[in-house]
């Protein structure tokens, strides 16, 4: 029996260090595709995107003096439009910005000079337009900014809108400035078309939320505001392919410890030996799992790769063991056991949040079942009996057959 258990270690170990080898294949292919695939993306579909309040002066004396703006109402329309290569999934997405800037009475009919920056250099801007209280005027854009010449009506405070339809990748923030800035009457309604709110850090949080069909429409409105941070969202992520299998390949040993643990207690208490080249097959079929999910995880679809690596993983399993012990055994308490250590112990590895304790309850509830299970079991008897069948060559070469074949 201690050398059965000795051999079985042995096995456990080149198991753990061929996943480990897989698991940095896998972290090696996740990074580089991560490095390059941002970088094609933000140059064939665009950049994160933060937008900055405008520059507005006017000419007084021969010099260009700031003008304050007296209220801003900005409406954003998010449209997430994730898209997959590889290994990864981006979170790209659709904006459509448009803001109306009131500014404090510029005195005279001196001409006020507009500096709207783009949120991103080397982005795709359309429909991009310059208004004057509702009438649209000739404008100037560099790769960083809209330039414009506006012409006051009168004595009146005029109302310049600005506007354009981008794309972006990540984040879309707008920033009130480079440091603490004085922001009066401001108004922003944020409409998205996902559920998961996710706020950048150092961002402030809506004033309100109102849920919709699909989305949420979110607003910000502030009288008199103080404030070093700006607005944003982090636009939702899919399950990602890649971290999931480096994930699942990481906390392969422990699934097969689990595993090997339980099949020795159900070998024991149903008098089956195993030697321990069928243990090493079993670990391999469970290797099958992991190899086949790393290379077609990034084929096919997430759900449906796990479910052929599973099914295919499984069917080495029980065909296996069909021709070693029956099938009673090999499709009853082999194939539950595979199927609670490897596929759902792979599932609860989706979910980073609450893989740790799915797989606590888990221990909790092998060593419950397997307590119960052997309680009565002479231990003593039971290696001084394995002892002895391990020097006996007329058992070592003798077929084991279960009750079930």
């Amino acid at each position: 029996m201690a050398a059965r258990l000795l051999a079985l270690f042995f096995i456990l170990v080149g198991a753990s260090a061929s996943w480990g080898e897989l698991t940095g294949v896998l972290a090696t292919r996740t990074q580089q595709a991560d490095s390059d695939e941002q970088a094609e993306l933000g140059a064939l579909w665009g950049p994160e995107q933060t937008q900055s309040v405008p520059r507005l002066s006017i000419e007084q004396k021969g010099n260009w003096q700031d003008v304050s703006i007296d209220a801003s109402t900005i409406t954003t329309r998010l449209q997430l439009e994730q898209r997959r290569k590889g290994l990864l999934w981006h979170n790209t997405y659709l904006v459509d910005f448009a803001a109306d800037y009131r500014i404090v009475d510029p005195g005279g009919s001196s001409p006020l000079w507009l500096e709207f920056p783009f949120p991103a250099q080397d982005a795709v801007y359309d429909d991009v337009r310059v208004l004057v209280d509702g009438k649209p005027v000739r404008f100037s854009t560099t790769r960083t900014a809209v330039t414009a010449l506006v012409q006051p009506q009168g004595d009146r405070s005029p109302t310049i809108t600005v506007g354009y339809r981008s794309q972006g990748i990540g984040k879309w923030s707008y920033q009130f400035g480079s440091g603490v800035s004085a922001i009066k009457n401001f108004s922003l309604t944020m409409t998205m078309n996902f559920d998961a709110i996710d706020f950048p850090p150092q961002s402030l949080a809506p004033t309100e939320e109102t849920r919709l069909p699909a989305g949420y429409r979110l607003t910000w409105q502030y009288q008199d505001l103080v404030a070093g941070w700006g607005i944003g969202m982090v636009m939702p992520e899919q399950l990602q392919p890649g971290p999931i299998a480096e994930r699942i390949s990481a906390w392969a040993p422990l699934s097969l410890l689990f595993y090997f643990f339980v099949m020795l207690m159900l070998c024991t208490t149903r008098r089956i030996e195993l030697h321990p080249m069928h243990y090493f097959f079993l670990a391999a079929a469970f290797f099958a799992f992991h190899l086949l999910f790393a290379y077609t995880v990034d084929r096919i679809p997430l759900g449906l790769a796990f479910a052929i690596c599973s099914a295919v993983s499984m069917f080495l399993t029980i065909s296996y063991l069909r021709v070693v012990v029956g099938w009673r055994f090999a499709a009853v308490e082999a194939a539950l056991a595979q199927f609670f250590y490897l596929v759902l112990f792979s599932l609860a590895l989706f979910n980073e949040g609450f893989s740790g304790l799915a797989i606590t309850i888990g221990c909790i509830l092998t060593l419950f079942v397997t307590m119960q299970m052997t309680a009565r079991i002479d231990w003593n008897k039971t290696f001084a009996t394995g002892s002895s069948r391990a020097g006996d060559p007329a058992r070592a070469t003798a077929p084991t057959m279960s009750s079930g074949q």
